[in-house]
This record gives C-alpha cells, structure tokens and sequence, in this order.
C-alpha cells in the first residue's frame, strides 16, 4: 500500500505540474486587442471591444476586482452592461460562476483560436465625467483571462475620444494627436496602471525634464477659464517634483504625469499609479487659494505613492493580479507615511506655509485623541478591516474609528523622523530611512516587496532603536491617547483656544459643515443633522445622538453660523438649548457648557529643539513661496485666514488725566501700548484694524498707542482684527481697560 501510494502520488503531482505548466504557457502567449470608444463619455457611457488569442476547452474570463490603490474589492462589475462574447462570427454562451461573481466561464469550440468581446461602461453619474472631461480607467474596461498573473498578459491598446477633445496618460504612442490613439504594447499590470484623462478644455503643462525624466502636469477642466494658474503656483508644482526626488533620493518611472481633472460634478478623486496620478477636485481649485492649499496635499499625496506604495508594497498587497483578496495590514506604511510626506512635501515645495503645516498637524492630533473609539480599537484594525472602513457611515465614527492608518500613521511616522533628528543631533532624518528603503538606483516601474522586518532593519541602519517596540506600541496596541510624540518632542505642545484653526475652517468650508469636536462634542451639517457625537462630552450626555436634527438654536432658527456663535457665547455663560427632530419627535436639550469655542494650535516650547520646522524646510536649503497677496473673498467662502491671537495692552488700568495738574493722576498721559500678533496663511504682512469704545489709535500695524487722553472714568474696549484688504477677515481679540476717577485732582 505504502508502494502504490506513493506511485500515485507522484502520478497526480506529475499531472498537476503538467497542468500548471500548459496554464502557464497559456498565460504567457496571452495577447489582448482591445479598443475602446470613449465618444460618448460625456453621456457616461464607454465602449468596449476585445480580441483575445484562447484554445478550444473550458476558459474563464475575470473582471478586475481588486483594484491596486484601492486595498477593497471595488471594480465596478455593475456598471458593467451588453456583455457580448462571440467566435468565428458565432455568439458564445457565458455564464457566471455562483461564488465569484466577477468570474464568467464559456466552453471555446474546436478549431476557435480567438474570441471577441464586447460591452458597455455605464458609469454613475458624478463618479468620472462631466460633459467636458473624463477620467478613463482600463480596469473598468477589461476582461482577462481568469487566473493569469497580470505581468504575463500583454494588452495593445486603443483610445477613440470626442473631436476636438485631448488626452493624457503615461501609455507611450507614436502618434500623439492621432484619433483613436494607439498606444505600445504593455502588460496588463502597466496598463491598469497607466490611467488617462480626456478633456474638451485641456493644458499640458512641463514641470520638469531633468536626466531626461519628463514631469508633466495634464490638466483636464469644465471650463477654459478653470485652466488659468498663477506662476507662482506653477513654480510650486515643480518645486514639488524637485523636494520629491530630494527626498528619496531616486526616482523608479520614466516619466511621471499628474492628471489633473477640474469638475465640480465629475467626481473627485486622489489615486496613485507608478508614472502617474489621477488627481480630481472641484472646477475652481487652480483659482480658490484654499481649494488651491488642498490640492497641494493631494499632490504631494498621490506624487509620494510612486515610491511609497507603487515601487515599495506590503506584500499583502503585491498579489500580481486583480482577483486575490488583498491583505492590507501595513496601510499604516502604505497610507500612514504617504500622509506624512503629503503635508511635508508641499511645505517643501512652497504650496503651503509651516503656518498651515503646523495647524494642519494640530487639527489632526486633536482629532484622533478625542476619539473614544482608540479605547477598544488597535489601529492595525482600521488598515486590517479596509475592506469596509473605507466605506463606513460618518455616523458613530467617533467611537468607531475609520480609516486612522492614515493620519494616525501619519503622527506615527513624524515622531519616527523626530527621534532620528533626536538620536543623531539633527545628522540624520527619516530622509535617510526613505533614500535606503525607497530610493537606491534610478529604474522604471517596478514592484519591491517588503515585510515588517525589513522596515524594522532598514531604519536600524540609520538609527539603532528598538523599533519594533516602537511601531508594536503605537500600532498593534490599544493606545488611550494619540501619538503626540512627534509634536512634544519637536519643539511644540497641543493647546487649545477660542482661535479658529485653519484645517477646520478649510474643511467646513468646502464640506459645509460644522465641527464642534473639541467644545461640545459634535458635528453637524449644514442642514442641521448631527453626523456624529463624543460621547464624553456635553451634548452626548444631554441625550443627543446622531441623527437627530437641530431645528432651533436657543428659540432662533438654526443657520451654521449661529450654531457658532451660541457655543462662542457660553464663554460668558450664556445658555445653549437645542430644539430637536428625531424619528418624527420634537425634543428640547440643554446642553451644561460655558467655554466657549475651541480649536486646536501648536505653540512653541521654548525649552526643546524646534525638529519640526527643520522638518518642512527644503531639502536644498533654498526658500520657496507660492503666496502673493491676501485676496478679497465673499464672505461666504473662507476667508478667515488672517486669525488674531494675541491683543496685548501695557496696562490695563489707568487714572483719569487732570488736566488742571498735570502732576497727579496721569499714566503716561493716557496713552497705551498695543501689541497684536495673528496667525495667517501666507508670506505678506497683513494690515489690522483697530476698534475701540473711546480715545483713538495712533499708528498702525501689529503695535500701536490707545490714546485716552482726556477720556471719563469708566470701562472701555479695544477689538483688533485682520484686514485682508476688504475689511476685517478672520478671528479678532478684544481686551478692556478701566479709566479711574482721580480723586487727588485739585484744581488752581
């Protein structure tokens, strides 16, 4: 029995290695035609056909399911429609496997040695296209043979798009303006990879062709006048591919394409691809300074995946094809890193300010310390369970927690370069970890996998350090607090204050909604539902819930700003009573606070090395701007960005002035220094604006005189503001002095 066991087993081994071998003989002779007619995606519809080289037998066709970039099962099987399958000018039957849904079986007859497909994307409305502009992404356009490693697929493809229309994409074609466009033949991994944008009102713009590497940014947009930039903003994008190749050292593409898409109703997007980007926001993000601020961070973003991410990936996500279930347990690496070095790299680059930098780190600190969800919840899960965080509802989220790999690991991997600095006296950085683990020799697109070890090995190498505690601490164990590390050790500490913090305004701004996360422990949108509540804080405790909807704010109507300004007034004690609807019940809360507003800063500490602005500096020591002058703004849109902080006076209690003796009861004849200091987004010196109940000012500028000369005994205000050139713009100080009676004034 032993004998004849082993006899068959080598007998079925045999046959399996001989299987795999034809498999993958198939495989690698595997060749795709496919064109596609993109001439009505203005109507959100594309055309697909297919030529695929088969043998007769049981074949499967699979649909991209797992999409690079992703981490979930996101293709878009249902958009996909008029699915067609014919051979020899016959039509074959197809049908779908019961447990894969994206898996479509047929039997190829004798003698058939190629099939044709064909079918329809219909994409949602608002997803991809506009009537102007499209985004063209091959994984919804494919079909491939079920099984086949992505590498082993060769696809020559074809592009037919709008007359008078342009396109964008890495794809190398001998002919540029040719229609359809007919492009090399790539891999299907290149392909999927190699995204492209067509547009009716269309720029190319060159940023860079340093060693022969073009740098490209193709903008796509709803309207010609979207398309106008500021040179300034220009010379930022190239600043941005030079800080980027500072930073790791080298460079693994042969060109690199930022496709840019402006569509208020084209869908956003921010996904990573080795040579290029695909980049959509709204219609006026090139115009709008703060929409303008955002898209840095998307850039930056998308541009530092080509290392982190495209050229480096967990081998969780390195799986060759689009149908094996991605693990995606190093997104804190992945994701968490690349959102570092999406806020570094544009302050680099000059896009942003370290004024933005730092309340963009600080909003996010807060952010995840108030989180109560961190109290259960390790974040490892949150990249662990992708699949349906990315997804998940806005409601609860704060005792859920979502997708924190990103700005938790982002928090995670600046303590990381703080500790280097630290640990070398500012010889070293994470710059040096990147230049080993991401940079090495220039090539093109390839793929590096890597494991926890060889982070834990390479940042060794640059700094020996326990940091596989390190990472196990913060990642894969429940941490009651965020990482603040990287601010405290930096140079800076977390507070608190009634100052508006500029990631909080841009982010109501362009979500209309209202954040009270750090005061009363809720968010609200614009129509007055609350999306999500702290359930530490006042407002939960007094019975609010998601869900419920505001309709009354203290007696008057709700309106956003008024929502503001109630929570603002409890700083004097004024009450705060929510008139609510929920599930068709009226209900009255009132809500026990009296701080008033409060949004998170960093403010320098003194006593410890300032890492964190050596960390936003560029790379080669050269100062960069992308800011002119402080625009006027409706009042409508943000433009709170010139946020007073400080309102100092050098006394705040004087003597009436005696004129009929001079010598008795006068403080420097009546006259008082102002200090003033703001925090504002941008590299001009801003103007202020003085108000104030009695006297006047003298001089102007952040330090002025109060002139009381003369004034009555009694209580007086000064309220300074910023003025942006149209009137005061943004958070203002007030401050209050006492004139006393002079009883010792004795007249001649």
């Amino acid at each position: 029995m032993r004998n004849s066991h082993s006899n068959n087993s080598r007998k079925t081994i045999f046959t399996l290695i001989l299987l795999t071998l034809f498999a993958t003989a198939i495989f690698a002779q595997s060749a795709i035609k496919l064109d596609v007619d993109a001439t009505d995606a203005a109507k959100n519809i594309i055309h697909v056909r297919e030529t695929m080289a088969v043998k007769a037998g049981e074949f499967a066709l699979f649909y991209p399911k797992w999409i690079p970039g992703e981490h979930a099962p996101t293709g878009t099987l249902n958009d996909m429609v008029n699915l067609y399958i014919s051979a020899n000018g016959k039509q074959l039957a197809w049908r779908r496997d019961d447990v894969e849904m994206f898996e479509f079986h047929l039997t190829i007859p004798e003698g058939v040695k190629e099939i044709e497909i064909g079918f329809d994307d219909l994409s949602q409305p608002g997803t991809i296209a506009s009537a102007n502009l499209s985004r063209i992404k091959w994984n919804r356009l494919i079909l491939y043979p079920e099984g086949a490693k992505a590498d082993d697929v060769n696809v020559t493809a074809s592009l037919k798009y709008p007359a008078g229309w342009q396109y964008a994409t890495a794809l190398q074609t001998g002919n540029e303006t040719a229609n359809p466009a007919q492009f090399n033949q790539v891999s299907l991994t290149r392909l999927i990879d190699s995204p492209a944008i067509i547009g009716k009102y269309f720029k190319k713009i060159k940023l860079s062709d340093t060693g022969g590497v073009p740098h490209e940014m193709d903008i796509a947009a709803d309207s010609a006048k979207a398309l106008n930039y500021k040179p300034e903003t220009l010379q930022g994008w190239k600043n941005l591919v030079t800080q980027a190749n500072a930073t790791f050292g080298a460079h693994h593409y042969n060109s690199y394409k930022f496709l840019l898409t402006l569509s208020d109703v084209g869908g956003s997007e921010g996904l990573e691809h080795n040579e290029s980007s695909e980049d959509g926001v709204g219609l006026e993000s090139l115009s709008d300074k703060y929409r303008l601020i955002d898209l840095g961070d998307l850039l930056g973003h998308e541009f530092a995946h080509s290392w982190n991410g495209k050229y480096r990936r967990p081998v969780g996500l390195a799986t060759g094809d689009y149908e094996t279930p991605q693990k995606a347990e190093f997104l804190w690496v992945y994701e968490g890193l690349t959102q570092y070095l999406g806020k570094v790299l544009p302050t680099r680059s000059g896009l942003w300010t370290q004024e933005i930098f730092r309340d963009v780190i600080a909003d996010t600190a807060a952010d995840l310390d108030y989180q109560t969800g961190r109290r259960w919840r390790p974040l490892v899960d949150t990249a662990r369970a992708v699949q349906f965080t990315y997804g998940s509802p806005r409601a609860w989220r704060n005792q859920r927690r979502r997708v924190d790999y990103y700005d938790e690991g982002a928090l995670i991997w600046m303590e990381a370069d703080v500790l280097i600095r630290q640990k070398s006296n500012g010889k070293l950085s994470l710059n040096d970890f990147m230049r080993k683990f991401h940079g090495g020799q220039n090539t093109g697109p390839m793929i590096k996998p890597y494991d926890f070890n060889e982070i834990v090995t390479t940042l060794n190498s640059v700094v020996p350090y326990d940091w596989r505690e390190f990472f196990d601490t913060r990642v894969y164990k429940i941490q009651k607090s965020a990482p603040l590390g990287g601010i405290t050790n930096g140079g800076w500490k977390l507070i608190y204050n009634d100052t508006p913090n500029f990631q909080k305004q841009l982010y109501e701004s362009m979500y209309d909604f209202v954040d009270l996360s750090y005061s009363i422990g809720i968010s609200v949108n614009s129509g007055g539902e609350i999306t999500d509540i702290n359930p530490d804080l006042t407002a939960a405790k007094a019975g609010i819930v998601p869900g419920m909807k505001i309709t009354k704010i203290n007696g008057a109507d709700f309106e956003s700003e008024n929502l503001h300004k109630a929570v603002a007034a409890t700083k004097n004690n004024a009450p705060l009573e929510f008139e609510t609807e929920f599930s068709g019940v009226t209900a009255t809360y009132k809500i026990n606070y009296n701080s008033g507003e409060r949004f998170p800063h960093l403010e320098r500490d003194a006593t410890k090395t300032d890492y964190l602005s050596e960390i936003v500096k560029p790379i080669n020591g050269q100062s960069y701007s992308a800011y002119s002058s402080f625009a006027c703004r409706p009042s409508k849109n943000l433009n709170c960005v010139i946020n007073v902080t400080n309102l100092l006076l050098s006394q705040t209690e004087i003597r009436e002035n005696c004129p009929a003796n001079p010598k008795f009861c006068s403080d420097k004849n009546g006259k008082i220094e102002v200090s003033t200091s703001a925090a504002y987004f941008g590299n001009d010196v801003p103007a202020y604006l003085y108000t104030v109940s009695a006297g006047k000012i003298v001089g102007q500028g952040a330090n002025v005189v109060w002139d009381l000369f003369g004034v009555a005994p009694g209580t007086y205000t000064i309220t300074a503001g910023g003025d942006n050139g149209c009137g005061v713009c943004g958070a203002t100080k007030t401050q209050t002095i006492t004139v006393k009676e002079c009883a010792d004034c004795k007249q001649n």
